[in-house]
């Protein structure tokens, strides 16, 4: 069956083993890279979208210009300014971040951490900011302190609310993904952009990443969902 297979592919000039193979890499480095910027993108966007909510200016304020900063700006310019900017500033080849640098998957991570951060942080900040008073004040009568009321009342709340918001987020991150191919990285649309340039075959190879991109994009609304109705439990009538 598989020598059948593997036959029948080797006739095919563009879906062979070697192109199959090529995006199973391209599909390795999107996952890699989209799931490593979400995951160190939340973790920063947490602490951060708390402290935004902060009345003191001096805390929120400069958290609300990164914010601002990132989400008013197109992530390629991002992603070119610290690809090829950060390299260009003095004393950076000399550094210990240079091999870092010099290879283009991380510049792409950080690019991509930044700006996931900057707009789950307003996530994150705008599902605090809608907890019910009700609630803050009856754990301020238990005598809970901000803290605690943050991190029992508060944030699970706030993360059942915001998870239709950042489930958007996600699929945004996998389709900005794409971008990382003009910096040389072979992602997905990078070995499509391979396969076309040397099949000269621009439908077959980007309808084929497209339908990956699809298959993707469904596997995370439908993980989303399920975690929305798991969540969401106690807000559905008894019985449905």
């Amino acid at each position: 069956m598989i020598e059948t297979l593997t036959t029948w592919l080797n006739q095919n000039k563009i879906f062979n083993v070697g192109t199959l193979e090529y995006y199973g890499d391209g599909l390795t480095v999107t996952v890699q890279l989209v799931f490593l910027s979400l995951l160190i993108g939340l973790v920063i966007a947490i602490p951060l979208g708390i402290l935004r909510t902060s009345k003191n200016p001096w805390v929120s304020k400069p958290i609300w210009l990164y914010t601002y900063i990132f989400r008013g700006t197109p992530l390629l310019i991002q992603l070119y300014l610290i690809y090829y900017g950060l390299p260009a500033l003095p004393g950076v080849k000399d550094s210990f971040i240079w091999p870092l640098l010099a290879n283009a998957f991380y510049p792409a991570l950080l690019a991509f951490i930044l700006n996931t951060a900057a707009y789950t942080t307003e996530i994150i900040r705008g599902a605090i900011q809608q907890t019910p008073q009700g609630e803050i004040e009856a754990a301020k009568a238990y005598g809970m302190s901000w803290w605690l009321s943050m991190r029992r009342i508060i944030l699970p709340n706030a993360f059942r609310r915001a998870l239709p918001a950042y489930s958007n987020e996600v699929i945004f991150m996998l389709h900005a993904s794409a971008i990382a191919s003009v910096v040389t990285i072979i992602d997905l649309t990078g070995a499509a952009r391979y396969i076309y340039s040397k099949y000269y075959a621009p439908f077959e190879a980007f309808t084929f990443v497209a339908m990956i991109y699809l298959c993707l994009t469904f596997t995370i609304i439908y993980i989303f969902k399920r975690l929305e109705h798991k969540l969401m439990a106690h807000l559905r009538p008894v019985g449905s």
